[in-house]
């Protein structure tokens, strides 16, 4: 192996008397280079906006909601607190109440959903920081606070004593209605705050205290929509659930931040594999650089070879050569590729070079799954295109 690594290396970094195969492995070399380069880039590009995206989730969703298994009530007793307060790797919880409701403005109507929370909300999610104008919910009278988008909608703002923000809910019961007002919940409240997360959430959700939201919805003290829970660092998910469900006396459902996020996971990763095989597609084409340049190596060392195998190198070692040669090629111009962009991406991350906005910089991320991601396809297919290139040194055998 070393003699053949010995002469590989010799026929990669020593100048040919044809100027054509030199100019043809430096093609191929640029090629592995740009390959990986763009490679890294995209899914660097890709995990950054990843990450962007579902930063705007994380400040919503906490790290496992308790869900009942069947309606929409859930039943939880002091008990049951204190039992869920003493498992480990539970930092904080919060009860919440959830319902579609019917909001009435100025004449303006839009169907949002209340959510009602408790005072433990904070410390399992980090609504608070997207409050962007008005404050979080006091106790001391009816408030909400709603999305950007709502706000937009119906045009409301904050503190507005003058004119209050009615909310309306179907009460529950059977039989024919005479007067449709009597049909409905109506509370009036002051908007202490607007919040923005995303497009979708901004126009969904109004934030108000539980127990405005358990007595306009007509809830007994002991029932609620779900159970929000904050995990310590390190803490496994799916132990924490077991345990969850054994205090339960009936069934219920627990659901982890992927869970509650299921459709834009699952884009995300569909986008990510869409990308990565369209990249590695324009990898393969520019191996067969790697390909060609290696074949017109062969034809123009016929006579070296036939030299080397009446010393005594067996075909194998012959096909080594160039195999090896192609190999390195890969290496060389692979780790090259790879490491200029790794660079470009770190002054990307501490410069901002490239920016959507005046204030925002494009958002990108180093990890160590998309480097080894990128050595893996570079190496992958540069040993299927080398081991193929290097097969034509038995046919140049037999020629001569």
């Amino acid at each position: 192996m070393k003699f053949s690594l010995y002469i590989a290396r010799r026929y990669l970094f020593s100048k040919s008397s044809n100027n054509a195969i030199n100019i043809i492995t430096i093609i191929a070399g640029i090629g592995v280079f740009a390959g990986a380069f763009s490679l890294f880039i995209v899914l660097s590009g890709f995990s950054g906006l990843r990450n962007f995206s579902l930063s705007y989730t994380n400040q919503f969703d906490p790290d496992l909601k308790v869900l009942p298994a069947t309606g929409k009530i859930i039943s939880f007793s002091e008990e049951l607190s204190a039992d869920i307060g003493q498992i480990q790797g539970v930092t904080s919880f919060s009860k919440v109440i959830e319902e579609r409701i019917f909001l009435d403005y100025r004449s303006k109507n839009h169907t949002a959903f209340i959510k009602g929370v408790d005072e433990n909300y904070q410390q399992v999610n980090n609504i608070e920081e997207a409050i962007f104008d008005g404050t979080w919910l006091a106790s001391s009278e009816p408030q909400v606070v709603v999305g950007i988008g709502i706000s937009r909608l119906l045009g409301l703002s904050t503190f507005n004593y003058n004119e209050l923000l009615n909310i309306l809910v179907p009460k529950p019961g059977k039989g024919q209605i005479t007067n449709p007002m009597n049909a409905f919940n109506k509370k009036q409240v002051i908007v202490s705050g607007i919040y923005s997360i995303n497009e979708e959430l901004d126009s969904k959700f109004v934030f108000s205290n539980i127990n405005f939201a358990r007595n306009l919805l007509n809830l007994d003290d002991n029932q609620y929509s779900a159970l929000e829970l904050r995990l310590a660092p390190g803490t496994d998910p799916e132990v924490v659930s077991e345990k969850i469900k054994a205090l339960f006396p009936e069934e219920v459902i627990i659901k982890d931040r992927a869970q509650l996020n299921e459709v834009l996971y699952k884009m995300l990763n569909t986008e990510n594999l869409a990308v990565y095989l369209i990249f590695t597609l324009v990898l393969i084409i520019a191996l067969f650089n790697v390909v060609g340049s290696i074949i017109m190596v062969i034809l123009d060392k016929r006579e070296n070879i036939k030299t080397l195998f009446s010393l005594g190198a067996t075909p194998n070692q012959i096909k080594n050569i160039f195999f090896l040669q192609g190999m390195l090629m890969c290496v060389v111009g692979g780790t090259i590729g790879l490491g200029t962009s790794v660079l470009l991406i770190y002054l990307q991350l501490q410069y901002d070079l490239v920016m959507i906005t005046p204030s925002l910089a494009y958002p990108v991320a180093i990890t160590a799954e998309n480097i080894l991601i990128v050595i893996l396809t570079i190496g992958i297919l540069g040993l299927i295109a080398s081991y193929v290139a290097a097969g034509r040194s038995k046919k140049a055998l037999r020629a001569v």
